[in-house]
C-alpha cells in the first residue's frame, strides 16, 4: 500500500516552544506559505515536560502582546533561595551575592511548560499553521542528491511481529521545501541526522541530564506564589554523583519538585528516580511537600552541553532547533527563551531563502551567522564554561569556579573549559562499587516506579512493535548483566527494563508500555545498544500541565 504525500514549504517536528515559534515567526513574515508542526504527543503539551521558570525575552520578541493575548504567565518570582544540601537533615543556603548571577531570578515567571505550548498552539493556529497532534515523525526522506526532502509519520496498526493488523494504515509522507527538527532532547531523527551529515564534527561530546518531576497540591498555609528554591549536594553526592534540584510554588496551591542527575555519573548502582525519591525527605524539602498531595509525575531527558556540544544546525534543506540541538542555558537552567529563539533565527533564515527564490534542498549556512550575531549566541558563549566547571571540578569546586567566571567576569573568560567524555562512557564496572540500598517507599512522601508511571498517564497501544531496540540482544546479558550489573533497571525511571532470573538464566524483559519517552536509555547504556524510536503516536505521557 502507497504513503499519501503531502506538500508544504515548511514542515516542522514537533510542538515544543522551538517548533511553535518557527511556525508562528514563517507565518508573521509571510502569510501564504504553506507550514505544517507534527507532534507525536495525544495532544500538545502531552510530552512536554519542564521545571520551569521562564524568562520572556523571546516571547517579548515574538508576541509582544502576549499579555493581552493571555499567555499563561500568571507566577512572577517573587523569592529566590538556593541550598547546598549537606545531609538528609543539613542545608546552608547561601546569601545572594553568594549565588552565580545566571541563577538569580527577578523577573521571570513559574509556569506550566505543557500550558504555555498549548497557548502557543493556538497562537500558531490562529495565523494558519497546521498542527496535527498524534503523529509520530519517524524517518527522514530524502532526495537523491542526498538533501532533506521531508519526512514520513510511523505506520498505525503493526503487530508486534510488524505485520500489518486490521486496523493497518499507511504512514503519510510530508515533502517540504525545508524540514525544521524540534523533537526535544536527544530526538530520534535528530540523532540520525547528525551522524549522516556529521554535524558534530569539532564540537565536544553532547552532554544530558535526566530531569525527574512531580507536581503536589500543598496545604495552602504553605503555598508562596513565585517562591523558587534551587539546590544541589546531597542525595546525588553522597554516591560520587552531580546535579541540582529545584521546587518552584506555582499557582492554586500546586508546586513542581524535581531532581536532575547529571547522566555522566560513575556508579552503576546509582537510580536517579530512587535519589528523587530521597531527595524529597530532605528536611527543607518535606517542610513543603508535608501533607500534600502528589498529582502528576513525569521524566525527561536535558541536553546541557551547551556552546561547547553544539553542533552545526544545518543541512541540505533542514534545520535543528532548539533542545533537538542544543541550545539550553545551562548556566540558568534555562531553555525555553533560547529554544524559541532558535525557533525565530530559523524562520527568519527560510523566510529569507525563498524569498529570494530558493526552491528548497539548500544548506541555509546564513542560519550560522544569525545565529553568531544574535542574543542567543552572546548568552550561550558567556555559560559556555559553566557545566564542564562542574564536570572537571565537582559541585562544591565548581561551583565556586562559576561563580568567580559569572560574578566577576560576566562569562568573558579567556578560556575554555571543554568535557570530551560521552556521558555513558564514564560508567564503570560494577565491580568496583557496593550495591546502593535504598529505602522502601512510604506511600506517602516517596513512591515506586509503577505507582509513579501511573501518575503519568503514560499509554500504549499493546500489540505494536517494541519502540526500544537492541541493536544487539546478546550484549544485554554479556556486557549489560556481566559487567555493569544490568544499570538499564536503574537509569530508566519508568520501570521499563527488568531482568528476570528464570530456570535457564537471566533475560532482559523490556516494559516498552512502561515507557515515559524520557531518552535516558538511548543516552546512558554503555555500549549504545539501546536504540529508542518513536512508537504509534499518540502513545506515552499525557501531561496535563508539566
Amino acid at each position: 500500500m502507497e504513503r499519501e504525500a503531502m506538500e508544504y514549504d515548511v514542515v516542522i517536528v514537533g510542538a515544543g516552544p522551538a517548533g511553535l515559534s518557527a511556525a508562528i515567526r514563517v507565518k508573521q513574515l509571510n502569510p501564504e506559505l504553506g507550514v505544517m508542526v507534527l507532534e507525536k504527543g495525544s495532544e500538545v503539551g502531552a510530552h512536554i515536560l519542564s521545571g520551569a521558570l521562564f524568562e520572556s525575552r523571546a516571547l517579548d520578541e515574538l508576541l509582544p502582546d502576549w499579555q493581552a493575548r493571555g499567555a499563561p504567565l500568571n507566577t512572577p518570582v517573587s523569592e529566590d533561595r538556593v541550598y547546598l544540601y549537606r545531609s538528609q537533615t543539613s542545608a546552608t543556603r547561601l546569601p545572594g551575592f553568594a549565588v552565580p548571577s545566571p541563577m538569580h531570578n527577578t523577573g521571570t515567571y513559574v509556569i506550566s511548560l505543557g500550558s504555555l505550548c498549548r497557548w502557543l498552539a493556538e497562537q500558531a493556529e490562529a495565523v494558519g499553521v497546521e498542527i496535527f497532534p498524534g503523529f509520530a515523525a519517524s524517518e527522514v526522506l530524502y532526495h537523491d542528491d542526498g538533501s532533506v526532502k521531508g519526512v514520513a509519520t510511523g505506520d498505525l496498526g503493526r503487530d508486534k511481529a510488524g505485520e500489518p493488523k486490521d486496523s493497518f494504515q499507511p504512514g503519510i509522507e510530508l515533502h517540504a521545501k525545508y524540514t525544521l527538527f524540534a523533537e526535544g532532547a536527544r530526538g530520534q531523527l535528530g540523532k540520525e541526522l547528525i551522524a549522516r551529515y556529521d554535524l558534530a564534527a569539532g564540537a565536544t561530546a553532547q552532554h544530558y541530564g535526566i530531569g525527574i518531576k512531580e507536581l503536589w497540591q500543598i496545604d495552602p498555609a504553605k503555598h508562596q506564589p513565585g517562591l523558587v528554591v534551587h539546590g544541589a549536594g546531597w542525595p546525588l553526592s553522597e554516591h560520587g554523583a552531580t546535579g541540582g534540584s529545584f521546587l518552584y510554588h506555582m499557582a492554586d496551591n500546586q508546586v513542581a519538585v524535581g531532581l536532575i542527575a547529571d547522566l555522566n555519573y560513575a556508579n552503576p548502582y546509582l537510580s536517579p528516580f530512587e535519589e528523587f525519591q530521597r531527595f524529597k525527605s530532605q528536611a527543607e524539602i518535606r517542610s513543603h511537600l508535608e501533607g500534600g498531595q502528589r498529582l502528576c509525575y513525569g521524566a525527561r531527558a536535558i541536553t546541557k552541553g551547551g556552546l561547547n556540544s553544539l553542533p552545526k544546525q544545518t543541512f541540505p534543506g533542514g534545520l535543528l532547533l532548539g533542545c533537538d540541538a542544543g541550545t539550553l542555558n545551562f548556566a540558568k537552567i534555562k531553555g525555553i527563551h533560547t529554544a524559541m529563539k532558535s525557533g525565530m533565527l530559523a524562520a527568519e533564515t527560510v523566510h529569507a531563502a525563498l524569498q529570494a527564490g530558493d526552491q528548497g534542498r539548500g544548506d541555509l549556512v546564513a542560519y550560522q551567522q544569525a545565529f553568531r550575531d544574535s542574543w542567543l549566541y552572546a548568552e550561550l558563549y558567556q555559560a559556555r564554561n559553566f557545566g564542564p566547571a562542574l564536570h572537571k571540578f565537582g559541585t562544591f569546586l565548581g561551583g565556586a569556579f562559576n561563580w568567580l567566571q559569572m560574578n566577576l567576569f560576566g562569562g568573558w573568560m579567556p578560556f575554555t573549559l571543554r568535557d570530551r567524555t560521552s556521558d555513558h562512557e564514564q560508567l564503570r564496572a560494577a565491580a568496583q562499587f557496593q550495591p546502593i540500598q535504598y529505602p522502601k517507599p512510604d506511600g506517602e512522601l516517596t513512591f515506586d516506579r509503577l505507582s509513579s508511571v501511573f501518575m503519568s498517564n503514560t499509554a500504549h497501544e499493546e500489540d505494536q512493535p517494541v519502540h526500544l531496540q537492541l541493536l544487539d540482544s546478546s550484549k544485554a546479558l554479556t556486557v549489560n548483566y556481566k559487567e555493569y550489573a544490568s544499570p538499564e533497571q536503574r537509569y530508566c525511571p519508568a520501570g521499563v527494563y527488568e531482568i528476570v532470573e528464570e530456570a535457564g538464566g537471566p533475560r532482559l524483559q523490556i516494559n516498552a508500555s512502561n515507557c515515559v519517552h524520557c531518552k535516558t536509555c538511548d543516552i546512558k547504556d554503555p555500549t549504545q545498544n539501546i536504540r529508542w524510536v518513536a512508537p504509534e503516536g499518540g502513545g506515552g505521557p499525557n501531561y496535563p500541565n508539566m
